[in-house]
């Protein structure tokens, strides 16, 4: 399809399959997506955990299975992957307090969520990690650290819709289920935002 680079894929929630099961799935999606396919990891909110011998099997498996988004928690399983994937295949941290970690072992980048909020800290704190300026990028991770505990203290994307509020990028509408944080985390999160972006 014209304009799409690529899909991300969620694992199967819900059904809590087999590793053989996420192989399978993935598989019937290769081969017949006309687009390269990002796997996204993450059992927290899916109760499937993609292990890190699934993931490399696809990663060898499918040329069109390019990249893996881990937001496992799991960062031995995250060297893992990184330690044995083929040659042009992504590890992409979907944790952003571990997205220093993890870029600096070896992954790739991140697809972020405080990086929304603050991309003026988070993203010369990617780039730094991977041209190896680590301890300017620590500092810069230490900045956002708390910031994004926050932001994921009542559920995402509550905490990052109220930041993108307070910085009149968007509104925090949510449809349900999702609920608006609290006015107690709300405040909080502006006093963070004022002093992060002052």
């Amino acid at each position: 399809p014209q304009g799409i680079d690529a899909l991300l894929s969620v694992t199967p929630y819900y059904n809590k399959p087999t590793q053989e099961g996420i192989y399978q799935h993935y598989k019937a999606i290769a081969e017949v997506s006309p687009v390269d396919i990002i796997l996204y990891n993450v059992p927290g909110r899916t109760s499937s955990n993609i292990s890190s011998a699934t993931t490399l099997r696809l990663a060898h498996d499918f040329d069109n299975i390019i990249a893996v988004k881990e937001a496992s928690g799991n960062l031995e399983q995250v060297m893992e992957i990184i330690n044995g994937r083929p040659a042009g295949f992504a590890v992409i941290s979907g944790d952003d307090n571990l997205t220093y970690s993890i870029v600096a072992l070896g992954g790739d980048g991140v697809i972020s969520v405080s990086g929304q909020g603050f991309p003026e800290i988070f993203t010369p704190m990617v780039r730094s990690v991977l041209s190896g300026e680590l301890d300017s990028a620590r500092e810069m991770h230490y900045q956002l650290f708390e910031v994004t505990k926050m932001l994921f203290a009542e559920g995402n994307p509550g905490g990052i819709k109220a930041v993108l509020k307070q910085r009149g990028i968007c509104g925090d509408t949510l449809r349900l289920p999702l609920w608006p944080i609290s006015n107690d985390l709300y405040m909080k999160l502006e006093n963070e935002t004022n002093r992060l972006t002052k």
